[in-house]
């Protein structure tokens, strides 16, 4: 079943893959992929719930420092019983949020490493002047032969996406 994906994707996207520097399919792949991951993140995660859940813990530990310091044991007996109403609210929320966008990115997400790795296994798509140690973190995840100064297909992914995706991030919650 896969390789029929494969072979679909090899169809849409090989002209590209095969004219273009691996940087630049991959660094295109990152942008659009890490801004629909951002997107769908944003429309299935109850945005409102969110932000209600932290402005609840930032008063929450607000209270907590100020009846530490006052050394109001009431006081502090009662924000246990709080707290725990926090945390099941906390933990609500983060099944929602972990759950819900990851049985919809998942298989889109191996999907497009396995067809990837097809085409750029152990080609160094981006090379620094100088042995960079976040390119040896990158390795480290894959047992890749590259060396200390290249980085290869998942590494320069994993940067662009997470970069496209700060930024989207931002904008959304500025709208």
């Amino acid at each position: 079943m896969l390789e029929g994906i494969y072979l679909a994707l090899d169809k849409l996207f090989g002209p590209l893959v095969m004219n273009a520097h691996p940087m630049w399919v991959v660094t295109i792949s990152g942008a659009i992929l890490g801004g629909f991951f951002t997107l769908v993140n944003h429309f299935l995660i109850d945005q409102e719930k969110m932000k209600r859940l932290q402005k609840m813990s930032k008063e929450f530990q607000k209270e907590w420092k100020e009846a530490q310091k006052a050394k109001d044991e009431k006081k502090l007996r009662k924000l246990q019983q709080k707290q725990m109403e926090l945390l099941k609210l906390q933990n609500e929320v983060m099944k929602d949020s972990m759950f819900k966008p990851m049985l919809f990115t998942m298989p889109i997400f191996f999907i497009f490493f396995g067809w990837m790795r097809r085409w750029y296994v152990e080609t160094a798509i981006v090379k620094s002047p100088f042995n960079f140690f976040l390119f040896d973190l990158f390795h480290g995840f894959y047992h890749s032969s590259l060396q200390a100064n290249e980085l290869g297909y998942i590494g320069w992914y994993i940067l662009t996406s997470m970069a496209v995706g700060q930024v989207l991030r931002k904008l959304l919650d500025s709208v």
